[in-house]
């Protein structure tokens, strides 16, 4: 029997797809806990698990409306499974705060690399090692501070504005912003910053990132028409171009 890996919820009301998504990764070493509607999901109270496969259609709710409320219980990274094969669908979806999308039918091998991506991200923004705790009691470049009062603070993968109220980045923000402020007055290519928060090959035609820098931009109040500190550089990427202090 393999080592368990991590626990996912899956919320689907296909009962047959339930069994065969179970079977397969709890042989993948995973624990798999089963959710057919958003009742029960919103029964799920104390439950703990890693990563959420979300179909978007359910008899008793909209599965994009139940983004938000897995949000209130956990940070675990979602998935969306869906048979909605339509390009808007998959922008609200990540929109919305979903980690990834991934189109029924699909091979079962596929939506395991998924999980072990999206779960691999979400171990890399895990709260601090020993190590990061050592630098962040020595003061080593932990918190980045930056035009208009923000702080960028690594030790918690969290941003914070000048009140000290957390922006509430998710983990693909995170990465993005830091690694713009970090290479602040540099132009990034898109390719460069899809590398940093999505695994796999490069799509000229995804716009995840496209999305995710107008979700960072509208928590920064950073005017998408005529933005201050995220630029955007025509047919290459994206450049900080704020000012980024100690």
């Amino acid at each position: 029997m393999p080592v368990q890996k991590a626990t996912v919820l899956s919320v689907d009301d296909d009962v047959n797809l339930q069994e065969v998504l179970k079977t397969y990764l709890e042989e993948d070493g995973y624990k798999v806990i089963g959710a057919g509607t958003g009742a029960q999901v919103d029964s799920l109270d104390g439950a703990s698990f890693d990563v959420v496969l979300l179909d978007l259609m359910l008899p008793d709710s909209e599965g994009l409306s139940l983004i938000h409320k897995i949000r209130a219980k956990s940070r675990a990274p979602i998935i969306i499974v869906s048979g909605k094969s339509d390009t808007t669908e998959k922008i609200v979806g990540l929109e919305m705060g979903a980690d990834d999308y991934i189109t029924k039918p699909f091979e079962m091998r596929e939506l395991s690399a998924r999980i072990k991506a999206v779960l691999r991200r979400a171990r890399d923004a895990a709260p601090l090692t020993a190590a990061s705790a050592a630098a962040g009691a020595e003061g080593k470049d932990m918190k980045i501070r930056f035009e208009g009062g923000w702080c960028l603070d690594r030790a918690q993968y969290q941003l914070f504005d000048p009140a000290d109220k957390s922006a509430d980045l998710t983990t693909g923000e995170f990465q993005l912003l830091e690694a713009l402020v970090m290479s602040a007055g540099r132009v990034l290519s898109r390719e460069h910053l899809f590398e940093l928060t999505r695994e796999g090959n490069y799509d000229a035609y995804d716009r995840a990132i496209d999305i995710q820098i107008a979700r960072i931009r509208k928590k920064l109040g950073d005017d998408p028409k005529s933005p201050d500190l995220i630029k955007t550089v025509r047919g290459v990427g994206y450049m900080f171009s704020g000012n980024v202090g100690k």
